[in-house]
């Protein structure tokens, strides 16, 4: 075997090593993040230190998804001024968020629970979903909470024409009617439905540009909107 030959036999090697390699490290960090699938650390240490409320604090916590997590950087001081615990976890969806409710909700023995979950069940984000099953986690999450002395805020999907990260889903069409489920539901239960979506959906069934850029998550004026409307749910809920 020549040079040419020897140094092109050690290239190849080094090549397929090199591909093999990668192949490894991505389905290792797949496999890690499959370990944490719910992401349960990500308050662990947030959680610890709260610790159990003070003698007559009102604790609220926000249970969501992006949506949540934004309004704490987009309004800072209705979280900060009023003690409010935002739980909010970008991309997740009922299930993942079912799975932590326990370490970031009932184990922080809060008064209120707001959720707002389900338009990432809608686009798919961790398999699919049907509406039944998306309204039977938030259900799962509510009476776990109501069983735990919380009393429950059930917040309607914000709507949302399209999702542009996921086309062709009609979550104009589906948000409607799982809003309707949940509507029902909190009825039904006695807890409070705070419904964002009436107020804020255009004629498209979707949030003007001014209200949300990418058509899914709140600008200012969105979280502005929602606000006062989950002030007067929150004053609500702690009267039942």
């Amino acid at each position: 075997m020549n040079r040419i030959k020897l140094n092109l036999l050690i290239t190849m090697i080094k090549l397929n090593y090199s591909i093999i390699f990668s192949v490894f490290l991505f389905f290792s960090l797949q496999l890690l993040n499959a370990q944490d699938w719910a992401n349960l650390n990500r308050f662990k240490k947030q959680n610890e230190a709260l610790g159990i409320p003070l003698k007559g604090e009102k604790r609220v916590v926000f249970m969501g998804n992006s949506i949540t997590e934004g309004w704490k950087s987009s309004d800072p001081e209705l979280f900060d001024n009023n003690g409010f615990i935002n739980r909010g976890i970008g991309g997740q969806t009922t299930p993942q968020m079912l799975v932590r409710f326990r370490s970031d909700v009932i184990n922080l023995q809060p008064k209120v629970v707001v959720i707002l979950a389900g338009t990432n069940d809608i686009a798919g984000n961790t398999g699919p979903m049907t509406l039944e099953e998306i309204r039977d986690n938030i259900a799962s999450m509510a009476e776990l909470a109501k069983s735990n002395g919380i009393s429950v805020i059930i917040s309607s999907v914000l709507p949302a024409y399209d999702y542009p990260w996921r086309t062709g889903l009609e979550p104009n069409i589906k948000i409607p009617e799982l809003n309707r489920m949940l509507k029902d539901y909190a009825g039904a239960k006695g807890m409070v439905y705070l419904d964002y979506f009436s107020v804020m959906a255009d004629d498209r069934n979707g949030l003007a540009i001014d209200l949300a850029e990418d058509g899914v998550h709140p600008t200012k004026k969105g979280y502005g909107i929602m606000k006062p409307m989950v002030l007067e749910a929150i004053n609500l809920a702690l009267k039942n």
